[in-house]
């Protein structure tokens, strides 16, 4: 450790993204491994309104970075500083990710090695109450000035760093600022142990919060490599910092296949509705295929919206579906055009009788309609998929019943079975939807061997 020179930043800033926010106070320790040898600081006009709760916490306004430099003018002076430097913060990825996106601005490319007193402190002085910087200086007596200012920050994490160097007996820092070490990637609350446990097979994996609260929701046919692609990149966005700042632990599921880690994705998702899940929310259904009776004793087959408070016959994801299903039915139990109808009813609205010419005769109209419903509802497939397990001593299940995904499981691979029904005593029941179908289909199509009707 002492061989290298350390670059100690911190810095303030107008908020709390580097894509989004500019930098209004920076200073840079630089430290030998044993002793400081150089410090400077300055202030920045961040050519735009400083916020009130900023002004609050920092006490910089406006007014005192009216004739500090733009950053383009310091760039020169912080890349001399920090290049051929490891670049130490308190949380580090946050002050490293708007340092670097200001150099980008300013025209220079720039890169270094990390090191987060976070997560050394975590490693060298594990169970703490707290791991904020001014936590931190109380419960271990460090001397801190001028709060919530690049300066009097970057002197108590200076303290704090070389207090770590001297209680690091068993080298945790040597080994952080390894070029692979995987601790220049993780986010600052994740405990390493976390991600080191995480195997490399298929499954679903849970981000928690602080509370213990589940914020994301992923699949992977490789869980640990997965994982990591999560704290990749270079990406300042305020949803991919508000991500990695939520981050406090990592549980697993192991599942056999990736279909179904898609499954439990799927199910995981709409059971705990997680804040950093998008993707998967948008397959909710919208439309249902309705049956009503009109006051002139006419059934009807209506597509619209999908009600709480109404029953439906099957549900969509969208219109165009539902309406293709709905034609196929028309035509083929040749059921009058009339009484089908697209679009939902609002509150009230009475079914009416566009042309009353020709009818057919009420009786033979709504039988025809009830055999259309019972064919759709009794010809859905029943079916099972079963594949390998998640072991050589067991084998994998998914129970499809009337073209609604049932469940699935795990048994014995010395099971044997008579009927493929009987895979159901093995499943652990979930919720269907017509997305997981999409899914399941297409697995079926492409592995028909794997399929038990």
């Amino acid at each position: 450790m002492k061989k290298q020179e350390f670059a100690i930043v911190d810095i303030e800033t107008t908020g709390g993204n580097a894509s989004g926010s500019r930098i209004t106070e920076i200073a840079i320790i630089i430290h030998d491994g044993t002793t400081i040898i150089d410090r400077w600081e300055s202030l920045v006009n961040p050519q735009k309104d400083i916020p009130l709760a900023i002004f609050a916490l920092t006490g910089i306004n406006n007014e005192t970075v009216r004739d500090a430099p733009i950053f383009d003018d310091i760039a020169e002076k912080v890349l001399e500083m920090l290049s051929d430097r490891i670049f130490v913060a308190h949380n580090v990825n946050f002050d490293y990710s708007f340092v670097r996106h200001e150099l980008e601005r300013s025209g220079f490319k720039w890169t270094a090695r990390k090191l987060c007193t976070v997560r050394a402190t975590r490693k060298i002085k594990p169970g703490l109450g707290s791991y904020s910087l001014g936590n931190l200086c109380n419960s271990l007596n460090i001397n801190i000035e001028n709060r919530h200012r690049a300066g009097g920050d970057a002197d108590a994490t200076t303290i704090l760093f070389s207090r770590l160097l001297e209680w690091d007996i068993d080298g945790e820092m040597e080994k952080m600022i390894k070029k692979t070490s995987q601790d220049q990637r993780l986010p600052p609350n994740l405990p390493p142990a976390d991600f080191e446990q995480l195997p490399e097979k298929p499954g679903v994996y849970y981000f928690y919060d602080q509370a213990k609260k589940v914020v994301y929701v992923g699949k992977a046919v490789n869980i640990k490599k997965r994982v990591a692609s999560h704290f990749t990149g270079h990406n300042i966005n305020p949803q991919r910092q508000n991500f990695l700042k939520d981050i406090y632990s990592i549980s697993f599921e192991v599942c056999a296949t990736e279909l179904m880690a898609l499954l439990l994705e799927c199910n995981e998702i709409k059971k705990l509705w997680p804040t950093h899940n998008r993707a998967l929310k948008r397959f909710e259904p919208k439309y249902g295929l309705y049956q009503y009776e009109a006051r002139s004793g006419y059934k009807y087959l209506v597509l619209g919206k999908l009600s709480k408070n109404q029953m439906c016959i099957e549900v969509f994801n969208s219109e165009y579906d539902g309406i293709r299903l709905l034609r196929s039915l028309i035509e083929q139990f040749e059921i009058d055009y009339r009484f089908c109808k697209y679009g939902s009813l609002g509150e009230g609205e009475v079914l009416t009788q566009p042309d009353l010419t020709n009818l057919p005769e009420v009786e033979h109209h709504n039988q025809q309609l009830e055999n259309a419903i019972h064919f759709f509802l009794q010809n859905r497939p029943s079916f099972a998929i079963m594949d390998k397990g998640r072991s050589a001593d067991e084998r994998s299940c998914i129970w499809v019943e009337k073209g609604h995904f049932y469940g699935m499981g795990y048994f014995a691979s010395d099971l044997a079975f008579v009927e493929a029904s009987e895979v159901k005593d093995y499943v652990t029941p979930y919720r269907s939807n017509q997305y997981i179908m999409q899914l399941i289909y297409s697995y079926a199509e492409k592995y028909p061997g794997k399929v038990k009707k």
